[in-house]
């Protein structure tokens, strides 16, 4: 039968309950216990046969004669047995008639076990809580393609305990990611998500415009960097904030464009500080969500209770691209480039161009790795390192040939924050839509004085990275297209 046919039908059903009284969509139910507390209470419960009320949605029928078995699911299964014999006869009819698989029903009896040993509870009354109108996947084949699997995720919550799996350890992940901050003396807040002038990182944000103040503002792309650091010209010592941010940027496997980031900033800190910091966090995260600190990634095998050596930027990309970043003109870069099949757009600028390099030698690192001595060009926040003006105190975490976190020792020299941002001007009236824009108030909030600080941020890839997933897979609700 088509769903239509089969939701006219129900619909038909809702209306004939309505007719006899029945009100198939009750605003409360009488449950006194849980499933999964029935299940582990079962003992007591059953050997005092005291009357327990049990709710959920109907997930399988079975008749047998005068008798239906189903199956009863409120995050946990249990079998429900009603007979003809023990409840009334009009309201056994009238439940397999009108009580279909994927309503929700509230079930009175006694729990005991059947001469196959399996718990189940014997009902003495019903009642319907919920009337679907839709059939329910009668198997899981039904939703095996991924697009439908992402766009109805409350089926594929359903019926795919790995998915709902992993909406429950996402949970425990950003717990531990915020206790393990809370207990190192960090203090959480809220910064602004809509902005007039957007920062704290490279990437293209998303436009909208705010009625009241008749202003053009951005979502932001970093969780409050440039006004964390403004906390810290407050004098306030250790801040984290874990939100949503947004990047009007393209999709992948690593990529969404609205996810949730951590970002912290501690005065009186170096990079190497907070990378030995973060570092501890990771391990405690991945203990908590998953119990291990050994994982399978994209192919790699990751031990994060193991050492991770440090890398050079530069280094490693004359060891894996054969080219001398320091000495290579814009046309050598782009020559190598083309070599190796690397795309690129002809009109970015040297800093672009490196970034590519790097990208395409990060792939073939494992890790757990800490990549450091990133140059002064790609790193328009971070301090310059003070043995060699040309690198910044910067590192990034290489996990399975990613990036899955970074941080720096703050740039808080307002003079030289200044003249990176106009060099970042430059590069965005040139076409580098990515490129940070100049933002005189953050300039000077620095004027007035800022401690020497680090900070750091992470995203919801290393979740994802951690469950060898695709980001969107671990996403509660991504984003989709809608049907045409």
């Amino acid at each position: 039968m088509a769903i239509e046919e089969i939701r006219k039908t129900k619909i038909e059903k809702v209306k004939k309950l309505r007719k006899a009284g029945i009100n198939p969509y009750p605003a409360v139910s009488n449950r006194t216990h849980s499933v999964e507390e029935a299940l582990i209470n079962f003992d007591n419960l059953s050997n005092s046969k005291e009357e327990v009320i049990l709710a959920g949605r109907i997930m399988a029928k079975r008749e047998h004669g005068g008798s239906v078995f189903f199956d009863i699911n409120d995050g946990s299964k249990i079998q429900a047995l009603i007979k003809e014999d023990v409840i009334d006869k009009d309201d056994f009819n009238q439940f397999r008639e009108f009580i279909d698989i994927g309503d929700f029903v509230e079930v009175k009896g006694t729990l005991s076990k059947t001469k196959t040993g399996e718990k189940t509870l014997l009902a003495i009354d019903y009642r319907l809580l919920t009337k679907a109108l839709l059939p329910l996947p009668e198997k899981w084949h039904g939703l095996q393609d991924t697009e439908e699997r992402l766009r109805k995720r409350y089926l594929d919550f359903i019926f795919n305990p790995e998915s709902r799996d992993a909406v429950e350890k996402r949970a425990v992940f950003w717990n531990a990611v915020r206790e393990f901050h809370i207990k190192n003396g960090f203090l959480e807040v809220e910064t602004p998500v809509l902005e007039i002038t957007v920062g704290g990182a490279d990437a293209t944000p998303f436009q909208t415009h705010h009625n009241a103040l008749d202003i053009d503002v951005y979502l932001r792309i970093s969780a409050g960097e440039l006004w964390q650091k403004r906390l810290m010209v407050a004098g306030f010592n250790k801040t984290f904030e874990i939100g949503r941010i947004f990047r009007n940027e393209g999709m992948s496997v690593e990529h969404a464009q609205d996810y949730t980031q951590c970002e912290a900033y501690w005065a009186y800190a170096n990079y190497k500080d907070m990378y030995k910091f973060l570092q501890e966090c990771y391990r405690y995260v991945a203990e908590k969500t998953l119990g291990t600190l050994k994982f399978n990634i994209n192919g790699f095998d990751v031990d994060l209770g193991s050492d991770w050596p440090l890398i050079d930027y530069a280094e490693e990309i004359k060891k894996q691209a054969k080219v001398d970043i320091w000495k290579a003109s814009e046309k050598e870069i782009k020559t190598r480039l083309q070599e190796l099949k690397i795309e690129f757009n002809k009109a970015e600028n040297k800093a672009r161009l490196i970034d590519s390099l790097w990208k395409c030698c990060r792939k073939n690192i494992g890790g757990p790795a800490i990549l450091i001595n990133e140059p002064k060009i790609t790193s328009p926040l971070a301090k310059v390192s003070a043995e060699n003006p040309d690198i910044t105190e910067r590192f990034h975490f290489i996990i399975a040939g990613s990036e899955v976190g970074q941080g720096y020792s703050e740039l808080n020299d307002p003079i030289d924050q200044r003249e990176r941002f106009e060099a970042q001007e430059k590069m965005r009236k040139s076409g580098d839509k990515e490129a940070q824009p100049m933002d005189e108030d953050f300039v000077e909030a620095l004027e007035y004085g800022m401690p020497p600080t680090a900070g750091h941020g992470f995203s919801e890839r290393l979740f994802s990275f951690l469950m060898n997933k695709p980001i969107r897979e671990t996403q509660i609700f991504p984003l989709m297209k809608p049907k045409s």
